[in-house]
């Protein structure tokens, strides 16, 4: 390792990327610099100015022109003797919105998540509305208040069943699938139901779950099953009496509790 004489610290963005800084290392060696010291180069939130709400800490965010880029630069920096200190913030993680695969995965499954123990959340806390649980403060108004007011919202997409709210996006565990199928007037629906309810006995559901959730979507591609799935998703809209019932059971029988964030 070069001995560390001075260093430049450098901020990359989607508008200052690994490209730009290569092309200024001959102007940075003349200035005596011997390491630059980057912002985090991880995979961060779409947009991200500064790199610490990260996403992904296993590759390097596209948007500052990703690893190919990277290798690119340090190649430059090694022609001139100089180095690459990296700013690593291993707690500076984005949460809430939808974009970090294993905070979406930790809401999905909880504790049985693979990154369960990733974060730093206490599943046994002393307060019997958190059992098993972990709360999430994301909401802008009072729970009762923020469901009553038809916020929150049961989607369905790629990623499965999920419950949206602005940015955010809630997943629902799997194994409830079959709560919502059971109100969708398709037989082919039904059976998929039956599916996802076989996983609450699977010995490791989450590795399970992917190709039921690729069958559910193979069902979807008939017409007449997504006007049925649209029906019963209508069912769960909680500016109606039954749905806001509807949809806080479901809730709570998640992994995450929503609460107001204050």
């Amino acid at each position: 390792m070069n001995a560390i004489r001075a260093t430049l610290r450098l901020q990359f963005h989607r508008d200052f990327t690994l490209d730009d800084a290569r092309a200024l290392v001959d102007d940075f060696a003349a200035l005596g610099v011997s390491h630059l010291y980057a912002s985090p180069l991880q995979a961060s939130r779409q947009g991200s100015m500064h790199g610490y709400d990260g996403v992904d800490p296993t590759r390097i965010d596209d948007e500052v022109g990703g690893e190919a880029a990277l290798v690119s630069l340090v190649a430059a920096l090694r022609a001139r003797g100089m180095g690459l200190i990296l700013d690593i913030v291993p707690n500076h993680l984005a949460v809430g919105g939808s974009e970090n695969p294993w905070w979406q995965s930790v809401l999905t499954w909880g504790e049985q998540s693979p990154y369960g123990a990733f974060f730093d959340i206490d599943w046994h806390s002393p307060d019997p509305t958190l059992a098993g649980k972990l709360l999430a403060p994301f909401l802008g108004a009072p729970y009762a208040e923020t469901l009553e007011s038809g916020e929150l919202a049961l989607g369905f997409d790629a990623a499965g069943f999920h419950v949206a709210y602005h940015e955010h996006c809630f997943p629902i565990d799997p194994r409830h699938y079959g709560d919502i199928l059971r109100f969708a007037e398709h037989n082919a629906l039904h059976e998929q139901a039956a599916f996802f309810d076989a996983l609450a006995q699977a010995p490791n559901p989450c590795s399970q779950a992917p190709a039921a959730l690729s069958q559910l979507e193979r069902v979807l591609e008939d017409p007449g099953a997504q006007a049925s799935l649209a029906s019963a998703l209508a069912l769960f809209e909680a500016t109606s009496e039954h749905g806001a019932t509807r949809l806080h059971a479901l809730l709570s029988r998640q992994h995450y509790r929503l609460a107001f964030w204050r």
